[in-house]
């Protein structure tokens, strides 16, 4: 075992607060690595932003998280994998990096209907990578696309107890699709894990509501467990959360 990589932490980065729920996941399936979590907020949302303010933003952070020594960075974020993952691999070929795209594989898979939507921001469901991976499985399956910015806002300006705003919106994406097919909804951004159970409560409960973040953390761990770099302390490992933006409302959204 690489004793000196091994202790080191694991990054995780998002536009924002969104995630955090890969954070937890990670700490939930891997407790006793250390975890350092960068949330982007002062300039979320990325989904909105060019591709070239969405790589500058990634390679700040990344820059960051290695001046911290990690072994290995996660990108929490549909969006920022999309606009940036190529290009970090490239620029650091010899520190793991993780990217995450949405969960259809798993939702088709489960899926009887084979009717499927996909929520995410616009420049996720815009993006070659995306194109891609729905040419792999459109074949027998319908796969509705559906952009939600105004989720991220919600989320990022702290708006996540307005309950008739969020139904409001969740109406607007899902009153167009037809409910008696849709049996599979992919979470294709990590901050609409705030929204699941507003999700689940305005559709079907045989509906099956798909994110990616479990096999995203057991992605890495089989890429570290490769390389020897797996924490086998027996403690709990620490968690650090830093955001780019200060305001107090932001931070305390961290720790919850």
């Amino acid at each position: 075992m690489n004793m000196s990589k091994a202790k080191r932490a694991i990054g995780i980065f998002d536009s924002g607060i969104g995630g955090i729920s890969v954070l937890k996941e990670m700490h939930r399936l891997f407790p006793h690595e250390d975890l350092i979590y960068f949330g982007d907020s002062k300039f979320a949302p990325y989904g909105e932003k060019l591709r070239s303010e969405i790589m500058a933003r990634c390679t700040e952070i990344c820059e960051f998280l290695i001046s911290k020594g990690v072994k290995a960075i996660v990108i929490a974020c549909n969006t920022a994998t999309s606009a940036a993952v190529d290009m970090l691999r490239e620029r650091y070929p010899n520190l793991p990096i993780i990217g995450m795209e949405p969960a259809l594989k798993p939702a088709i898979q489960q899926s009887r209907s084979h009717y499927v939507a996909v929520m995410a921001t616009p420049f996720t469901l815009s993006e070659k990578k995306f194109s891609d991976l729905m040419k792999k499985h459109q074949e027998n399956n319908t796969i509705i696309k559906i952009p939600c910015p105004q989720l991220v806002q919600i989320a990022e300006h702290n708006e996540l107890d307005d309950i008739a705003k969020i139904h409001d919106q969740l109406h607007q994406y899902f009153d167009e699709v037809d409910q008696d097919k849709l049996d599979a909804v992919v979470l294709g951004c990590t901050h609409f894990i705030f929204f699941k159970k507003h999700i689940q409560g305005i559709l079907k409960d045989s509906v099956r509501i798909i994110d990616g973040n479990e096999g995203t953390c057991r992605h890495l761990m089989d890429i570290l467990r490769e390389r020897n770099e797996i924490n086998d302390a027996e403690t709990k490992g620490s968690v650090m959360i830093y955001n780019s933006s200060k305001e107090d409302d932001i931070l305390e959204l961290s720790y919850e």
